[in-house]
């Protein structure tokens, strides 16, 4: 029996999932407008309004109503590392197609028809390269309003196979990559009060993996460099029909239509995808204010206050001297 098949020529069930199902559910049943009044059911029930769970859920809803505008995508100047294959070209174009100026930095040329994407010949691994571009394209674009640590590399080794080159590589263009860019622009974003930064990371930087170890290591260290940001600014996947429901391949498309839509909101988030990554950490799941008071509680936001460096100092910082 033959499969139906959809405008496109696949098969319509190809693209069955549970992260179709969650996606609706997420504008409907569960989507702001009707979650936001949940608490009143609660107050109904004799809970009061500073109950933490009516709290909690109307702080983490109320971007309904007081949260920003949609962003103005015609003032944007968006940067793209790794810009010039998979997610990072998709992501350029689709954005260009909207007009906005997009800035690719990549060491191989971006093949596109778009005039507004901007190419600029990068290794952003290396820091002095970084910052001879950064002050070439604030010099001929301006200042990007949007930065996406997009670069990425994978060696797909096992440990003992694994060359020196093969985790410089992976760490440099994996995580390191990520300070060179945020310390050539970040600072223009912090005198102006205003940008965004999406930093693409991995589900294996919560979860190890045969020949993976250098990339997912790489990976969670960018994903706790974008945690500590935040604070700082405020095997083959078996042929199973069961598998592919619960565990779906993502397309580069999903991922740019997510990151699009994170941009139009305009809120601090978490992007995890498919569905089950939901489930790898927990603690990112907990409402803002919890996470925040975590944060409080054990004193990690200034525990490096009164902070003085004293094993590894290189020449340049000169001796420890004690009070």
């Amino acid at each position: 029996m033959e499969h139906e098949r959809s405008a496109d020529g696949s098969p319509i069930f190809d693209s069955l999932d549970v992260d179709l199902f969650v996606k609706v559910l997420a504008h409907t049943l569960f989507g702001p407008f009707f979650v936001f009044f949940v608490p009143i059911f609660y107050i109904f029930q004799g809970a009061k309004v500073t109950d933490p769970l009516v709290l909690s859920l109307w702080y983490t809803n109320g971007s309904l109503f007081f949260g920003p505008g949609r962003l103005d995508w015609g003032e944007q100047i968006v940067l793209i590392t790794g810009g010039s294959s998979g997610v990072g070209e998709l992501l350029a174009n689709t954005l260009a197609v909207r007009n906005v100026n997009v800035v690719v930095l990549d060491i191989n040329p971006i093949v596109t028809e778009n005039y507004n994407i901007t190419y600029y010949k990068c290794d952003v691994s290396n820091w002095e390269e970084v910052e001879a571009v950064s002050k070439k394209v604030v010099e001929e674009i301006g200042d990007p309003t949007v930065l996406i640590n997009n670069a990425g590399v994978v060696q797909g080794k096992l440990i003992i196979d694994l060359e020196p080159q093969d985790v410089k590589q992976t760490f440099s263009v994996n995580t390191l990559a990520h300070f060179w860019t945020l310390k050539a622009f970040l600072p223009a974003m912090l005198k102006n009060k205003s940008g965004h930064i999406i930093s693409l990371a991995s589900v294996m930087g919560y979860s190890g993996a045969v020949q993976m170890s250098d990339y997912s290591a790489s990976k969670a260290a960018a994903i706790s460099l974008h945690e500590s940001l935040r604070y700082e600014i405020d095997i083959r996947v078996p042929d199973r029909a069961w598998y592919k429901f619960f565990f779906p391949t993502i397309q580069p498309i999903t991922v740019v239509k997510r990151i699009i839509a994170a941009l139009d909101d305009q809120h601090s988030q978490q992007i995890s995808i498919p569905f089950y990554t939901n489930f790898v950490p927990f603690l990112p799941h907990l409402p803002s204010f919890m996470r925040d008071f975590a944060q409080w509680v054990a004193n990690a936001n200034y525990s490096m206050e009164r902070f003085t460096k004293v094993s590894g100092l290189r020449p340049d910082e000169g001796a420890f001297k004690r009070d």
